[in-house]
């Protein structure tokens, strides 16, 4: 290697060493607490009074701890850095019952171009919006959001909602009762979402709705997700799914319980984007339709190379039953090893398959 590459490279090595360094010198504990005043030093001793002071403060390895008590909202512009994330961490007991000051009123905790964000342990209730909301831009995605532990109930449009946001993870949440539309909701060509041990219930459309949505720019593909382990429940009072997936490819969908759906379980298929839901896994899950439900598993607009192993398909409906494929998605579909209720349809439902039916007609499901 040529003498000048080589000093390079070690200059480059000394320089992110001594950021790194730098991050971790300046991460601080700061506590915020009822009863606290932001004219304080922030310590446990003498606490600040509102998360939008310490979100006007934090940086890069910063760690926020909210005492318990009822809250106003924040919003946080704010980065942390690879290895230092910024953490606001919330013991049981927080409530955050008013929005924040930011983007209109509309959400309890809002993100906006923030990246290595840690939000953990809140409770939000009544928001307009969204009781967590982070988001970043089609040409300067954020990356690498973790919202963990927080029980979002009675909200207006969405629990949880991301935008634009590469390598995200939601886990461990509870989101209920959103009004107007979805527990969860990950949206805008954001790559490589992890949604897993979330329980998401009482939503009047979806638990779960992923959707890259070719209109808000970007690819409007959302790919290589995993959603697993979610429990989801009574949802979809107005249409939707369990976990519904609008533009989204080579994806895993496993180990997720779905029961009392009054619309579809999972849905895979294309409406808002960018491409069809393709190349997708679903494996061990368990559904379960109410009597006034959809189908089981529905896969339409071109969802091709599906693969459906291990799951149990099943429905309380009169008529509809396990799975509902078009006929454009059937190539390269694969499915077995189901444990299903004997009803299929290859035709949105003009026309219904036993069992023997869909196996002879499809090559499908020969061990179901």
């Amino acid at each position: 290697m040529r003498r000048g590459r080589w000093l390079e490279i070690c200059w480059y090595a000394v320089l992110s060493a001594i950021a790194l360094a730098a991050n971790l010198a300046r991460a601080t504990q700061f506590y915020v607490a009822p009863g606290g005043n932001n004219a304080n030093a922030g310590t446990a001793a003498a606490p600040w009074a509102t998360l939008q002071h310490a979100a006007n403060l934090v940086g890069a390895g910063d760690r926020v701890v909210v005492k318990p008590g009822n809250y106003k909202g924040f919003y946080l512009d704010t980065s942390g850095a690879p290895g230092s994330p910024i953490e606001f961490f919330a013991e049981p007991g927080v409530l955050i019952n008013v929005p924040t000051d930011g983007a209109g009123n509309r959400d309890g905790i809002n993100l906006e171009s923030a990246s290595h964000v840690v939000i953990d342990g809140f409770a939000v209730t009544g928001m307009p919006r969204a009781g967590v909301r982070s988001v970043g831009l089609a040409d300067a995605m954020a990356e690498f959001v973790t919202v963990r532990n927080v029980h979002a109930y009675n909200n207006g449009y969405w629990g949880i909602f991301t935008g634009h946001v590469n390598d995200l993870l939601i886990e461990n949440n509870e989101t209920s009762g959103s009004t107007i539309e979805h527990g969860i909701y990950v949206s805008n060509s954001g790559d490589r979402p992890v949604i897993r041990g979330n329980k998401s219930w009482g939503n009047i459309r979806n638990g779960i709705h992923i959707n890259g949505d070719a209109e808000q720019d970007g690819d409007g593909i959302i790919s290589n997700a995993l959603v697993s382990g979610n429990t989801i429940y009574n949802n979809g009072l107005q249409g939707g799914s369990g976990i519904n997936m609008d533009g989204v490819q080579n994806s895993r969908i496993e180990n997720n319980l779905i029961y009392d759906a009054h619309a579809s379980g999972i849905s895979l298929y294309r409406i808002d984007g960018g491409g069809p839901s393709s190349g997708n896994v679903v494996v061990n899950n368990t559904i379960h339709q109410a009597s006034n439900g959809r189908w089981a598993l529905n896969v339409q607009d071109g969802a091709i190379n599906t693969t459906v192993l291990n799951n149990i398909l099943v429905s309380q409906h009169s008529f509809r039953g396990a799975i509902d494929i078009s006929a454009d998605s059937l190539p390269g579909f694969e499915s077995d090893y189901n444990a299903v209720i004997s009803r299929f349809t290859t035709n949105g439902g003009n026309s219904y398959l036993t069992l023997a039916q869909w196996q002879s007609q499809t090559g499908q499901d020969a061990h179901s």
